[in-house]
């Protein structure tokens, strides 16, 4: 699958390096967080390049749950178990906690509909900012910190009644942002079609960290340079 190439298997260990994290993030994804950018200091793996691996690996089922426990490092040697149970982490070698993931219900192997649905979705969440949560902020008067923009992919659960897809496509059906002090926890809802037919919905939760009153001209220009930098990019 088009996945293999952001990650770099060594025996029963599989590494992801900065390009191949940094060129998933921007060329797949279209995610232009800097906290996926060479060179910074906080610099992480994007929680959707660990969906994606995990989905190739171990296929879609009806039921699914994806909890984002730790942020990777780049190069950071990770173990994807081989027994395929309902419930398993993805670990480093020090059996630190990544990703955990559950699923129930009928299973499929990996194929080309579900490549089809692991892009939508990543396509799909690639795009939250700034289209869905700068509305958001704005409903909310609050924002992110434009010098230090923290986002943080906390969860996402997926219910598919089907499982046989051929043009799968995701589409936002709502968005909630709850604030509690500095932090605020964004649930974005969206349908699965196949096609013109639902055929399932999930839930996207993310965590917004370091919020403070809402400035319209600081607003303008974190999206400027955000949609700036994303112009100079092709997806693949």
């Amino acid at each position: 699958m088009f996945i293999d190439q952001f990650a770099s298997q060594s025996g029963a260990q599989l590494s992801i390096n900065v390009d191949q994290a940094s060129q998933f993030a921007k060329s797949v994804s279209g995610d232009f967080n800097p906290i996926h950018d060479p060179g910074n200091r906080r610099f992480c793996v994007p929680g959707d390049l660990l969906f994606a691996l995990a989905v190739e690996r171990y296929g879609l089922a009806n039921s699914m749950a994806f909890h984002f426990s730790g942020l990777v490092a780049a190069d950071t040697p990770l173990i994807f178990p081989f027994e395929q149970s309902d419930q398993f982490q993805i670990l480093d070698g020090r059996g630190k906690e990544y990703l955990r993931v559950s699923r129930d219900g009928e299973r499929i192997s990996a194929n080309a509909g579900v490549e089809e649905l692991i892009r939508a979705y990543v396509r799909f969440s690639g795009q939250n900012f700034p289209h869905i949560l700068v509305p958001l902020m704005t409903e909310q008067n609050v924002m992110i910190n434009a010098q230090r923009p923290l986002v943080i992919y906390q969860s996402m659960s997926l219910q598919l009644d089907k499982l046989n897809l051929t043009k799968p496509t995701l589409k936002l059906s709502k968005t909630t942002l709850k604030i509690n002090g500095k932090r605020g926890d964004a649930h974005l809802h969206f349908d699965v079609l196949d096609g013109p037919t639902l055929i399932g919905r999930g839930v996207k939760h993310l965590i917004l960290s370091g919020l403070r009153p809402f400035d319209q001209g600081a607003v303008d220009i974190m999206v400027s340079d955000y949609l700036g930098w994303q112009s100079e990019h092709s997806y693949l």
